[in-house]
């Protein structure tokens, strides 16, 4: 499945989510080139029962996890565990609750903006939230995207 696919249920599923990671960043304009589809979820019951339904329904299961091992994917598994990163049917995708550097989902939605991916309508991370993140997250793959994020703010600012 590519973005648009994973994108697409995430929406039609009535998932409240904030695109992240690096796919928002190429909806700004990065050349980096990622694998997965990095969402933060809006942690409320109802939303993130919906979002454990989908992810069942893809047979998520724990990325780099040895297969067969019990692994029960609902809203306890989401209170107990803020961020997973897991292998579907249709891709790799990682989901939390919170962003380092920015805050919980509240603050990753006044962080995003609107953006059309296919023929959906979505919440994506803006440059500014992408560049907080980054570089709070400190791993060195963000540490390197930072320079490119930072020129693209700037030629966002002189638009």
């Amino acid at each position: 499945m590519t973005l648009v696919g994973m994108v697409t249920g995430l929406v039609d599923a009535k998932i409240d989510f904030v695109l992240v990671g690096g796919f928002a960043a190429s909806a700004h304009g990065s050349t980096r080139v990622t694998q997965d589809v990095d969402i933060c979820y809006n942690p409320v019951p109802e939303n993130t029962r919906r979002l454990a339904s989908l992810l069942r329904e893809w047979h998520a299961y724990l990325r780099g996890v040895e297969p067969g091992l019990p692994f029960v994917i609902d809203e306890r598994t989401f209170r107990d565990v803020p961020v997973m990163t897991l292998a579907t049917d249709h891709g790799w995708i990682d989901v939390m609750d919170r962003i380092a550097g920015l805050g919980d989902f509240i603050d990753v939605c006044n962080a995003s903006e609107e953006v059309a991916i296919g023929d959906r309508t979505l919440k994506v991370l803006g440059l500014a939230g992408l560049f907080a993140a980054k570089r709070a997250a400190g791993r060195p793959k963000d540490r390197d995207q930072l320079p490119e994020l930072e020129a693209l703010l700037e030629l966002k600012r002189k638009q």
